[in-house]
């Protein structure tokens, strides 16, 4: 079936999309379902890898947006203030001050005041802080790896040009936006 677009509808997969996507055909036959296609693909896939990526942070006693906070400290290699880990981690102001005083709370990280601006803290991990990522991220790339093993390498490739083209388009456009 070819949408209005021009495009080459795919609603005759087998994943749960593809089931969405022939019920909206069915009541909209004219209606262009390619970019539900993608972004409802894009979406589900997420979803999916977020539930199962979680089990090696479950073990570790870390929720995702925790392991966020320490894994942008341990990348970056060195303090960040709170301002600074919520842009790393998207992430609201408040939320990261609640979770770095859990971290703190657990010992995985320290904050250190500003010797000249008392309202702003510096956040860095501690050694158990370090210890804790870099345990878990082998497993999380393993993980990963095992995914992505169903694609052969070429594929792989493509996919994360083609995300990587998007996810640029998608942070300029919305970055303008927000300017």
């Amino acid at each position: 079936m070819t949408a209005p677009n021009g495009r080459q509808a795919d609603a005759t997969g087998g994943d749960t999309v593809s089931a969405v996507v022939r019920q909206w055909q069915a009541v909209h036959p004219g209606l262009d379902t390619g970019p539900m296609e993608i972004i409802g693909r894009v979406n589900r896939c997420a979803a999916l890898l977020q539930q199962a990526e979680d089990a090696p942070l479950r073990r570790a006693g870390l929720s995702r947006p925790e392991f966020d906070l320490l894994g942008a400290l341990r990348r970056t290699g060195h303090e960040l203030t709170p301002g600074d880990l919520a842009r790393e981690t998207f992430s609201s102001g408040a939320a990261v001050t609640k979770r770095l005083k859990q971290l703190t709370e657990r010992g995985l990280v320290e904050r250190r005041g500003d010797t000249r601006d008392r309202r702003v803290a510096h956040v860095r991990l501690t050694d158990a802080g370090r210890e804790i990522v870099d345990g878990i991220l082998p497993e999380q790339l393993a993980y990963e790896t095992a995914v992505l093993s169903v694609l052969d390498p070429q594929r792989q490739g493509e996919l994360a040009g083609l995300l990587g083209e998007l996810l640029g388009q998608l942070e300029g456009r919305l970055g303008a936006l927000r300017a």
